[in-house]
């Protein structure tokens, strides 16, 4: 390059920081314009119940965790691995390990710690920020506008642009989907927003919510459509939602979808066998009631002796079954969920510039621009999966802008 690249990055997110990471490691002058007064807030709400980086297991079952995604992300993660991020994050100064479930954490298991290294790192570095300025897309000329404290302001023009801005999930913290519109404007594809990584709503009845919105329904085991996990779930006055349901929450969301409602199976007492169930369930009932026998006997909480008399899991009188069927039930209570909880409380978010849209990660349509991070088109579960795809998505787009830059020189 006979002159220094210029590059401007909107969001300060881990993609859109890592991408200014690598270019400005390269030698190009980057700016990174962020709407909130702080970057990556996102990220550091993640980081408050233990940040989980990245996950440990094989590659191949990690890139099948993204779906009909994989195929937009598959190469950059392979570029920037999970092995590659955690080196990164021991650079600095946060050492990581790998949990009993395969997640990988900061052994400070907070996110603010490896931000304030990340963010002094990339002063030394020279990369500028802007913060305070929301993107409201271009003037007539090409230049970015942004609304500001102090008013309207246009950028002035760089070699390339890459947006980071996010989906639409947590809108408070910054990633609004505000941009949309303007790109669509302006010929590019974009796959409408959806709620990923997210609860959904059950009709309990005002006794069931009264009694138990707020108390985790653990162990746990969850099914639907083939898929089984091993988790926990929480109950709502509006419905459910936790680790298990998010697991299950893209083919649930799907459902919903086609057909309104979704059928999820439960297993109450996953640590238990159908048979040995059966036989404890087979004592003689006596005096106790129905409940404090399915705890004494079957060994069930409160929650999921009560669970499994709700309506919206097909409540029926169960005194009535025999014990082999009583004990197919409790390993396998059908519940009924209705649509999925709003982007506004959902984890992440499905939908996006769609690849068709993107040559690499730039935009046909806008042949100086380029995108990454969760403002694509792919979905992926909690445990690692989004800010890995983040992390790698933005050092891939920042390669192919050095080496545009590269060759037209």
């Amino acid at each position: 390059m006979t002159n220094r690249l210029q590059v401007h990055i909107l969001g300060a997110g881990p993609a859109g920081l890592i991408a200014a990471e690598t270019l400005a490691r390269a030698g190009a002058a980057v700016t990174v314009f962020e709407r909130k007064p702080v970057p990556a807030r996102k990220f550091l709400m993640a980081g408050r119940g233990g940040l989980n980086i990245t996950h440990s297991e094989h590659i191949d079952s990690f890139l099948a965790r993204y779906g009909a995604g994989r195929t937009m992300v598959e190469n950059a993660i392979r570029g920037f691995t999970p092995d590659m991020l955690r080196d990164w994050c021991a650079a600095l100064g946060e050492e990581t390990f790998v949990g009993s479930s395969g997640r990988v954490f900061p052994k400070s298991f907070k996110a603010s710690p490896l931000l304030r290294a990340w963010q002094a790192r990339l002063g030394g570095m020279g990369v500028e920020f802007r913060f305070g300025h929301t993107w409201r897309g271009w003037d007539d000329t090409g230049a970015l506008l942004f609304d500001t404290a102090g008013g309207p302001f246009a950028a002035p023009a760089a070699d390339a642009v890459l947006l980071a801005l996010g989906g639409a999930s947590w809108p408070k913290l910054g990633a609004d989907g505000a941009w949309i519109s303007w790109l669509q404007s302006r010929g590019v594809d974009i796959a409408p927003f959806r709620p990923a990584n997210c609860g959904f709503h059950v009709a309990w009845s005002d006794y069931f919510k009264q009694q138990f919105a707020g108390q985790p329904l653990k162990p746990l085991s969850l099914s639907f459509n083939g898929q089984r996990v091993e988790s926990e779930a929480m109950i709502t006055a509006a419905g459910i939602e936790g680790g298990g349901i998010y697991a299950l929450s893209a083919a649930l969301r799907d459902a919903v979808d086609k057909d309104g409602h979704a059928l999820l199976h439960l297993d109450v007492r996953p640590g238990l066998s159908l048979e040995k169930l059966t036989q404890k369930l087979a004592q003689p009932r006596g005096a106790k009631s129905l409940g404090t026998w399915l705890r004494s006997a079957g060994g069930l909480s409160p929650l999921a002796a009560t669970l499994l008399r709700e309506d919206a899991a097909g409540g029926q009188d169960l005194a009535q079954l025999a014990p082999a069927a009583l004990a197919a039930r409790i390993k396998a209570v059908p519940l009924h969920v209705q649509t999925p909880f709003s982007l506004e409380r959902a984890i992440s978010s499905a939908g996006g510039i769609r690849a068709q849209a993107l040559d690499g990660f730039r935009l046909r349509a806008l042949p100086q621009v380029y995108a990454a991070g969760e403002m694509l088109d792919w979905e992926a579960p909690t445990g690692g999966y989004l800010l890995q795809a983040s992390f790698a998505t933005g050092v891939a787009a920042a390669q192919q802008i050095l080496a545009a830059a590269k060759a037209a020189d």
